[in-house]
C-alpha cells in the first residue's frame, strides 16, 4: 500500500457541522502513519482539476480546533457533475501531487463522485483509496442512521416553526394562516422536524406535507378548513419537493440541475410555499404569511447540536483511520445503539449502495392521511435534536 499524500474535498450544500468533519479528517491523518501530507480541494472536485489546493497539514492546531465550531464549507464547494473527459485530468492531478487517498464529505451525489474516481483509478492501475464522510441536512443517505448536519438543521427547523407558530397564533386576527417551506427535494426528514417542538394540538404546526406523499389540493384545503375551525388559525409546513399524484412539482418547476434534480424556487417557477399560499387565500380569502428559509438551516452554527458537532468530527476521524488501514470504496456510517440514553457507533457501507439514491422517510413515520409525521418519527428524531424550549402562556379565563 503506497503511502503518499491525501486530499479532502467538500461538496454540495454545506451543513453547520461539515467543517467539524474536515477537522476530524485532518486530525485522523495527522495521527496516521499512512499519510505524508493532507491537502484540501479548493472548490471541490472542480477546483481540484484546476489545481486549486491548500495545505491542511500546515494549518495551526488553533485553526483546526476552531473549524469544529465554524459554519458553512470552509474549503468552498462545488456541484460539478463528472464527465468522462474529467477522469484523465483528475488522474493527472493525483499523480502530480502524489495523492493516494481521497476523502470527500457530502451527500449521495458526492459519494457517486468518489466512487467513480476510485473505480477509474483502479481501471488504469493507479493505487487510490477513497473514503466518504456523510453530510446533508436532508438526511436522505442510505447506509447511516442519520447524516451529520441533520440534527442541527432539524433543531433549526423545529425552533423556527415553533416560534413562527407563536407569532401566527397571536396574530390570528390579522393573518389566519402561515406557511413554512422547508428544504428537502426528495425526502421529508427535515420537513417533519418542524413538528418536533409541538406540545399540544393547538401548537404549531397543524399540517405537515412531505415529498413521500402525493399532494392533493382539495384534501389540503379541507385539512386547512378543519384546522382553522378548531384553532382559529392554521400553521402549515411543506417540503420544497412535494408533488401532485402525476409527479408534477407543486412549485410548477420544470428546471433541473446537472444531476437531473428538479430545481425549486424562483428560477424554476413559483416556490411551493407561495403556491400553497395562493391556494389558501384563493379559496378562503384569508390573509396569510409564509417563511422560506432556503439555505439558512445549512449554516446556522448558533443552533447546532453539540452531539452533532462531535459525531461529525468522529466520522471524519474514522474515515482517516479506515484509509490508514487500507479501506477504500466505503462511506463512514452512524449506527444507533440506543435511544434513551442515545448511543451510537460507527460502521461502513459500500459507496455504490449510497451513490445517487435518496432515502425516503419510511411509511411508518408518516400518518395514514399523509399530512403529519407519526410517533415513530418523533421517537427517531427527538434523541438527535435534544430538548426544545417550552414557553409560558397566560390563563385566559374570563374576568368576573
Amino acid at each position: 500500500m503506497s503511502k503518499g499524500n491525501a486530499v479532502v474535498g467538500q461538496s454540495g450544500g454545506p451543513t453547520s457541522v461539515i467543517n467539524s468533519s474536515l477537522a476530524g479528517i485532518v486530525r485522523g491523518c495527522r495521527e496516521s502513519t499512512a499519510v505524508d501530507r493532507i491537502l484540501g480541494m479548493r472548490w471541490g472536485i472542480e477546483g481540484f482539476m484546476a489545481g486549486h489546493l491548500v495545505d491542511l497539514s500546515a494549518q495551526s492546531a488553533e485553526t483546526l480546533d476552531g473549524l469544529r465550531r465554524t459554519p458553512s464549507s470552509v474549503l468552498g464547494s462545488s456541484r460539478h457533475k463528472l464527465q468522462e473527459a474529467d477522469f484523465p485530468v483528475i488522474l493527472s492531478q493525483l499523480r502530480k501531487y502524489d495523492i493516494r487517498t481521497v476523502f470527500m464529505i457530502g451527500g449521495n451525489d458526492t459519494m457517486d463522485t468518489i466512487h467513480r474516481v476510485t473505480e477509474y483509478a483502479a481501471s488504469v492501475g493507479f493505487e487510490l483509496r477513497g473514503v466518504g464522510v456523510p453530510k446533508t441536512v436532508d438526511n436522505d443517505l442510505y447506509g447511516t442512521d442519520h447524516t451529520p448536519g441533520y440534527p442541527s438543521a432539524a433543531r433549526y427547523t423545529a425552533l423556527s416553526v415553533q416560534q413562527a407558530g407563536r407569532l401566527a397564533r397571536d396574530m390570528q386576527k390579522v393573518d389566519q394562516f402561515t406557511i413554512y417551506q422547508s428544504i428537502g427535494r426528495d425526502s421529508g426528514w427535515l420537513t417533519a422536524a418542524g413538528a418536533l417542538a409541538k406540545q399540544s394540538a393547538e401548537d404549531a404546526p397543524h399540517l405537515v406535507y412531505m415529498p413521500e406523499r402525493a399532494f392533493d389540493e382539495e384534501r389540503f384545503l379541507d385539512d386547512v378548513a378543519d384546522a382553522h375551525a378548531r384553532f382559529g388559525y392554521v400553521s402549515i409546513v411543506c417540503g420544497e419537493g412535494i408533488r401532485f399524484a402525476d409527479g408534477t412539482p407543486v412549485s410548477a418547476s420544470r428546471t433541473t440541475d446537472k444531476f437531473s434534480n428538479v430545481e425549486f424556487g424562483a428560477m424554476g417557477g413559483a416556490s411551493v410555499g407561495l403556491q400553497l399560499h395562493r391556494m389558501v387565500s384563493g379559496r378562503f380569502g384569508w390573509r396569510g404569511e409564509f417563511q422560506i428559509t432556503e439555505s439558512l438551516p445549512m449554516c446556522a452554527i448558533d443552533r447546532a447540536v453539540a452531539s452533532d458537532l462531535d459525531e461529525a468530527f468522529e466520522c471524519g476521524r474514522e474515515a482517516a483511520r479506515l484509509a490508514g488501514e487500507g479501506a477504500s470504496g466505503v462511506m463512514v456510517g452512524i449506527e444507533r445503539e440506543s435511544d434513551d440514553p442515545y448511543r451510537y457507533r460507527l460502521g461502513t457501507t459500500p459507496l455504490e449502495h449510497v451513490a445517487v439514491r435518496a432515502k425516503p422517510m419510511p411509511d411508518a413515520m408518516i400518518v395514514e392521511g399523509g399530512n403529519f409525521p407519526s410517533g415513530a418519527f418523533f421517537d427517531y428524531a427527538r434523541p438527535l435534536v435534544g430538548d426544545l424550549p417550552e414557553y409560558a402562556d397566560l390563563n385566559f379565563d374570563p374576568v368576573r
